[in-house]
């Protein structure tokens, strides 16, 4: 009897101690300036609603903001000082997420969210894309965060918009217009949707060597020779670092080079290892050893190095014994050898390490 006045006792003294917890909640009342969501397209908001074949179920901005009141008061000169920054809303920093790459102000700006806010003067508006997040209004912002400024022009229209809207006009399929609009002003900033890609400098430059070397020069070479192995392959360079144990290690898969896979051309049959390897392109990798290389001659031409190689693709694999270099090999190199009537070396070589292929040509 007593077990049980004590169970009891203890789940009154819980529901109490809850019941206490749930009194001391406060919970918000509708904020003066509530948050809103715009869509590009509009529609990409209802994607459950649309079919799997309308172009508008591709999401491709969307804005996170608060939207003031006018409640008669003087907007732009006044409650938002013409040469100020304004954070284009109340509250938190309004956010902006591109679902693709977009082009604003000549500058490309990745896939992602950011925070958006102006510098406001009567006749325009300079709207600036910072990767600052989690801030509330301008104070104190950093502006090495900024990675892209537009100018948006402004225009009056007539009619008075009570609440402070951020919405969107398509152009064409490649551009849209971002509108800022409140009282009786709109501001109007153009996004580039498709824009161009241009790649930076390679770390990992892209090279060939091609046996006989002349053919590669046929406009200038009389009489032509033509082009029997050539090889298209990416240069990573020592920059100080450990090759060999550090970035290669015993039992590492290597694509023979950096980026995508390097891609060998055999312009006639040839045999490889004692087996007959028909002309075409073929992949190249080397699987590295304690004191020798595997290369590995295979079909799995498209694709970006090692990485969920299928074996079966694999063609022929041939043991290759490593040497020291003369000297140090800054940038990894590959090179294609005469050794004897009707064969060449591919040979290898980085760092203070090298190996040799033997490839006899038809």
């Amino acid at each position: 009897m007593k077990l049980k006045q004590t169970i009891i006792l203890l789940c009154l003294a819980v529901f109490m101690v809850a019941d206490v917890s749930a009194q001391e909640l406060k919970f918000p009342s509708l904020d003066p300036s509530p948050m809103d969501a715009a869509h590009y397209p509009r529609r990409a908001a209802f994607k459950n609603y649309l079919s799997e074949n309308d172009p508008d179920r591709t999401q491709k901005i969307k804005v996170l903001y608060c939207r003031p009141n006018k409640k008669g008061r003087v907007i732009f000169g006044d409650l938002v000082p013409y040469g100020k920054t304004w954070r284009l809303g109340a509250n938190e920093a309004t956010e902006v997420t591109f679902f693709s790459p977009v082009e604003i102000g000549g500058t490309v700006i990745d896939a992602g969210t950011y925070m958006m806010n102006a510098d406001i003067y009567q006749n325009q508006w300079i709207v600036r894309i910072s990767t600052e997040r989690f801030v509330a209004g301008t104070a104190d912002l950093d502006p090495s965060k900024i990675i892209a400024s537009a100018t948006a022009p402004v225009t009056s229209v007539p009619a008075s918009r009570e609440e402070f809207t951020i919405g969107f006009q398509k152009i064409d399929d490649g551009n849209v217009n971002m509108i800022f609009e409140w009282d009786n002003t709109r501001a109007t900033m153009p996004i580039n949707l498709n824009p161009v890609m241009l790649a930076d400098a390679d770390k990992s430059p892209m090279d060939l060597v091609q046996y006989p070397v002349n053919s590669r020069f046929q406009n200038f070479r009389k009489p032509v020779e033509e082009p029997q192995v050539r090889v298209v392959y990416s240069r990573p360079q020592k920059n100080g670092r450990d090759v060999w144990g550090g970035m290669k290690k015993v039992g590492d898969m290597w694509r023979v080079g950096a980026n995508e896979t390097t891609v060998v051309t055999f312009f006639q049959d040839v045999t490889i290892g004692g087996k007959k390897v028909r002309k075409g392109q073929y992949g190249l990798f080397a699987k590295i050893n304690d004191g020798s290389w595997d290369f590995i001659i295979h079909t799995n031409v498209q694709s970006w190095g090692q990485p969920n190689h299928d074996e079966k693709d694999n063609v022929v694999t041939v043991n290759a014994k490593t040497m020291k270099t003369p000297s140090t090999v800054e940038a990894m190199t590959i090179l294609l050898e005469k050794n004897g009537d009707n064969a060449i070396d591919l040979i290898v070589a980085f760092d203070d390490l090298m190996a040799k292929l033997p490839i006899t040509l038809k």
